[in-house]
């Protein structure tokens, strides 16, 4: 079973809160820098602040090894460095955080949500991704699927699926990627982007969000991305949302869609029992896929 399905008038049970799982014993030691500083990330988004000699004993790594992955972390916008620790980044409505600050973010989860996600297509189906991280890793998942016609506004996406077809086993995906300005998360958006979207026919559309609310819907903090995003959906039969549970309650400068507008909703069990109750009443189908 690849993840609990919901539908928009059923019921939901609780689901235990999200946190960063710190690893124990001597895997703590052997963790590579991209998993330390996921788990950083983690810790400070979830309480708030963490200093560094917690995150020496979480981490059991020396104090220096946890200051050079603040340092790289602030680097890419993802958090603020303060005295001796580290704080969320406080971000504006149209703060648009890069593809790399991003892609270390709730990674075991954006994972689930991909392998979940990617369980709806078809072979032989017109499949469309937008940019993001969680879309990027839906394409991994895809990669496999015989017969896929792929139209991506990501150059990331694009990179996935151009580098299995070079593999001995890769192959039959024909991927078109639009033209377009590059944005901070390495879409491209545009009249350039708009036009291609908009003359092309999707089964299915597989759409990353910055942020998800109840007021707001979907949004994001590029205007551009925003009217890119609203061609995609104009395009596709079904839309697929992925969207990891830290997406909901952020507003971004503009919505480009009404959650109404959602065919299906790919999230973790890190929701809460409200958010829950407020997307199965929305969404036709809300997927709760597990931690991978």
């Amino acid at each position: 079973m690849v993840g609990e399905t919901v539908s928009g008038t059923g019921g939901a049970a609780g689901n235990g809160g999200p946190g960063a799982a710190a690893p124990s014993g001597s895997d703590q030691q052997n963790l590579l820098a991209g998993q330390r500083r996921a788990l950083i990330l983690e810790e400070v988004r979830r309480r708030g602040g963490v200093r560094v000699s917690e995150l020496t004993r979480l981490l059991q790594v020396s104090d220096m090894t946890v200051r050079r992955d603040l340092d790289a972390l602030a680097r890419q916008g993802a958090l603020e460095k303060v005295h001796g620790g580290a704080v969320p980044v406080i971000e504006g409505r149209t703060h648009e955080p890069g593809f790399e600050a991003k892609s270390g973010l709730e990674q075991s989860a954006k994972r689930g949500i991909a392998r979940a996600a990617a369980a709806l297509a078809s072979p032989g189906s017109a499949v469309a991704l937008s940019g993001g991280t969680t879309t990027w890793a839906v394409a991994g998942e895809l990669v496999d699927l015989p017969d896929l016609t792929v139209v991506t506004n990501s150059v990331r996406v694009a990179d996935v699926f151009h580098s299995a077809a070079r593999t001995p086993e890769g192959g039959s995906t024909t991927v078109v990627l639009t033209g377009g300005v590059r944005t901070p998360s390495d879409a491209l958006v545009g009249p350039v982007a708009d036009a291609a979207i908009g003359s092309l026919h999707f089964d299915l559309l597989f759409l990353g969000v910055h942020g998800i609310s109840a007021e707001a819907g979907l949004s994001t903090p590029n205007l551009a991305e925003a009217e890119t995003n609203r061609h995609f959906i104009r395009s596709a039969r079904r839309v697929v949302v992925v969207a990891d549970h830290t997406k909901w309650g952020t507003t971004g400068l503009s919505t480009f869609a009404a959650l109404d507008e959602v065919d299906v909703l790919v999230t973790d069990g890190g929701l809460s029992d409200e958010a829950r109750a407020i997307l199965e009443d929305r969404v036709p189908e809300v997927v709760i896929a597990p931690v991978v």
